[in-house]
């Protein structure tokens, strides 16, 4: 009998693996993996069948050389829906689309393109070898009351299945890609010895950390009302760990200790109810590097993976290309992370960036500064948690001093009423009241440089990028003068918010210019700041950049917010500006919880079904005995960053140098690659990145290896500055010099 192998090797067939055991061992990965979803019979099924179409003579002719083309990855799914009991249908669809999605990703059931399942489906024919017949079992039954038993979890109203029925479908296809992954991994490196790290569970290491928690927190003194506030509320948060799993709010003032009170529930909280990791959300990049900095010192480096790096692989592969393309699969103790790749990964078709979705499931979830989920993608976004706290395990903790208005009381709304962890929210305010905010009429950049120059420290933040340099430019010579935004790498704002940070210590003048990057957690504390017009949520935000400690106390930190004159308003913000002007006429208080819950239900009332602007939640229907998802349209739609922002690979100090050295290096993962490089990135939008390429001021390294995933920009082409930043504006310049000095 002619045997039929997986994957091949430089050496002779013998050291091939078999399709038989590739299928067997993906088989049983995959159920392992989606058993404490409840899936496990899906994802063996889904495993057995995944690689079926290399029973195809075509595909092993492929493997022994032959150049030509086959679709490997439609015969598994074709075979199980012909004549699929009617029970079983929407299960067996749910295999089929993770079947079918393995390598080119989750398709759509039903479009124009060649690539929907129905398409595929219509196009395929069966040219599989005999033999597999004595090779596969057929699936399992049952396969319909495990997916019943699933989504009778905590629900009455089943009018949402439709949603949860496309979750689990991800959580399937998450737990092939990653088995599929994995086990082509094992095969590899028995071979080359080309094998990624492995990280030990949070069980084993709950102990040691919780105590190590525990001594770091013992450091801190008691002393002084605003330490001996910190402390009760650190005491409350943790004694709520004991509540059953589900969902929470954590609304704590800034400087009320937020941060490690709610890193302190989730330690205690995955103790009492056995979850299998702590993901750590945060808005922006501008900050993941100082929480995963103070997670690593608290918990210890082994255990805190950092991920939120733009680097990602969007082309199929197959093979040692797969592993070696292969990026996070969230398999660490502690990942700290934004919320641009939670939410992404969540809703993404292409299967490097879905393999994590599943270790996703039983976390317990803190998302810092929850207020920042993009407004034209709140109702999709609480859809997803939901999902994730009511079926998959996970306690999800909503973690802000401006909490959103996201309870029963909106349409699609969580369940939140009795779920508060902090000691009375209204109380905290009034005890950490340290900033006044007022008024200042309209102001130009002459008017916000007197300011600036009227006064040893301040802050301003306005609401773009060319408004921060225009004005940082206009304020050239001032004494003590910094400017903060996106333009720079995280690794090099770094540097100079210590820089900052030293200043502010030291009396010394420190003027900071900066976009709204600074707002969310930044660890500052200016005596006062102005704040170009925006939503309160972000004006309350940066008034947590002053007089953060109470070191003006008794006296009270001032914010200006002001009407910028010269420069439009981003339409994002430019209604939320109204929403504030009514607030303010409503309330003398703007901090206070209820102004902020105020303020969040009448944008969500003004804006309605633009709060799920791409209709998202309309792409998963269930017509009678049929799944009509799709994955590949929303995957598309749903940007966290609107403008579809791509990397460029800053390679200014020696550790990014050295990162991008090691692309030459076919062995070394891209994914290990890409965590040395996140904090060395800048991202544009894409045509800025095409414009950087045409006129030679970046490459793409080895993309014979790694595909187009690591662009480097040329450092000798002068476009990265040491106080601003990129200024990929200039790409058709010969060097920065030449442009704007």
């Amino acid at each position: 009998m002619t045997q039929n192998y997986a994957h091949s090797t430089s050496e002779a067939c013998q050291t091939w693996q078999t399709l038989a055991d590739h299928l067997r061992q993906v088989a049983s990965q995959a159920s392992e993996r989606a058993a404490p979803l409840g899936l496990e019979g899906a994802a063996f099924t889904s495993g057995l069948y995944h690689d079926l179409g290399k029973y195809d003579p075509a595909f092993q002719r492929k493997l022994a050389g032959e150049v030509n083309r086959v679709d490997h990855s439609t015969a598994g799914a074709a075979v199980l829906l012909k004549d699929a009991p009617p029970k079983d249908q929407i299960p067996r669809e749910m295999i089929a689309y993770a079947i079918l999605g393995h390598h080119a990703g989750l398709p759509d059931r039903n479009t124009d393109s060649l690539s929907s399942m129905d398409r595929r489906l219509e196009a395929h024919k069966n040219a599989l070898a005999p033999v597999w017949k004595t090779e596969v079992e057929p699936p399992p039954s049952g396969l319909f009351t495990q997916l019943n038993n699933l989504l009778g979890k905590h629900r009455t109203d089943r009018s949402r299945d439709g949603f949860d029925i496309s979750v689990a479908t991800r959580m399937l296809f998450s737990c092939l890609v990653d088995a599929d992954y994995r086990d082509t991994e094992n095969f590899y490196a028995a071979v080359e010895g080309a094998k990624d790290r492995d990280w030990p569970s949070l069980a084993t290491v709950l102990p040691e950390m919780t105590a190590r928690f525990d001594a770091h927190m013992a450091q801190f003194s008691s002393c002084g009302d605003i330490n001996a506030l910190r402390k009760d509320i650190l005491v409350h948060v943790r004694a709520k760990a004991a509540m059953g799993p589900g969902l929470f709010t954590l609304t704590v003032p800034t400087g009320g200790g937020k941060t490690l009170a709610s890193l302190g529930f989730a330690l205690d909280h995955a103790r009492q109810h056995g979850h299998r990791r702590i993901i750590y959300a945060i808005p922006f990049t501008s900050i993941i590097d100082q929480t995963a900095a103070i997670f690593r010192e608290v918990l210890g480096a082994e255990t805190v993976l950092e991920h939120h790096s733009a680097i990602e692989d969007d082309k199929m592969r197959e093979g040692r290309d797969k592993l070696r393309l292969a990026m996070e699969d969230w398999a660490a103790p502690v990942v700290v992370t934004t919320n641009v790749q939670l939410f992404e990964s969540l809703f993404a078709a292409r299967p490097g960036r879905a393999r994590k979705v599943h270790n996703i499931a039983g976390s317990v979830i803190i998302l810092d500064e929850a207020q920042t989920i993009p407004r034209p993608l709140l109702l999709p976004c609480l859809a997803m948690l939901d999902s994730l706290a009511r079926l998959f395990g996970c306690s999800i903790v909503l973690c802000t001093a401006t909490q959103p208005a996201v309870g029963e009381t909106l349409k699609g709304g969580l369940a939140l009423a009795g779920r508060e962890l902090a000691p009375d929210p209204t109380d905290l305010v009034k005890r950490l009241r340290r900033v006044q905010i007022i008024h200042g009429g309209t102001m130009d950049n002459a008017a916000l440089i007197s300011a600036l120059r009227n006064v040893d420290q301040g802050l301003v933040v306005v609401n773009s990028r060319a408004h921060a340099l225009d004005l940082w430019r206009e304020a050239a010579g001032m004494e003590g003068l910094f400017h903060l935004s996106t333009r720079q790498y995280a690794a090099h704002r770094r540097r100079i918010l210590a820089r900052i940070r030293q200043r502010l210590a030291d009396g010394l003048p420190c003027r900071v210019i900066s976009t709204s990057l600074i707002e969310a957690g930044v660890d500052v504390s200016f005596p006062c700041a102005w704040r170009a017009e925006a939503g309160l949520d972000q004006i309350v935000q940066v008034a947590g950049r002053v007089n953060r400690n109470g070191e003006l106390l008794p006296a009270l930190g001032q914010v200006t917010v002001f009407t910028p004159d010269g420069y439009s308003t981003p339409v994002e913000i430019a209604g939320l500006i109204g929403d504030m002007a009514r607030m303010r006429d409503l309330f003398e208080d703007l901090q206070s919880p209820e102004a902020i819950q105020s303020y969040f239900s009448e944008v969500y009332w003004r804006l309605d079904a633009r709060l799920d602007a791409k209709k998202i939640l309309a792409g998963f229907k269930l017509e009678r005995n049929r799944t009509n998802f799709n994955f590949r349209t929303v995957a598309e739609q749903f940007r966290i960053i609107e403008s579809g922002m791509v990397p460029v690979i800053i390679p200014r100090d020696e550790a990014a140098i050295e990162a991008v050295k090691q692309l030459e290096v076919p062995n070394i993962p891209s994914g290990k690659i890409a965590r040395a490089l996140q904090t060395h990135l800048v991202t544009v939008p894409p045509k800025a990145r095409a414009r950087l390429l045409a006129c030679g001021k970046g490459a793409f390294v080895r993309p014979d290896l790694r595909a187009d995933q690591f662009f480097v920009l040329d450092m000798e082409q002068g476009l990265y500055a040491e106080e601003t930043g990129l200024h990929w504006e200039d790409a058709d310049y010969l060097a920065i010099g030449q442009s704007i000095f």
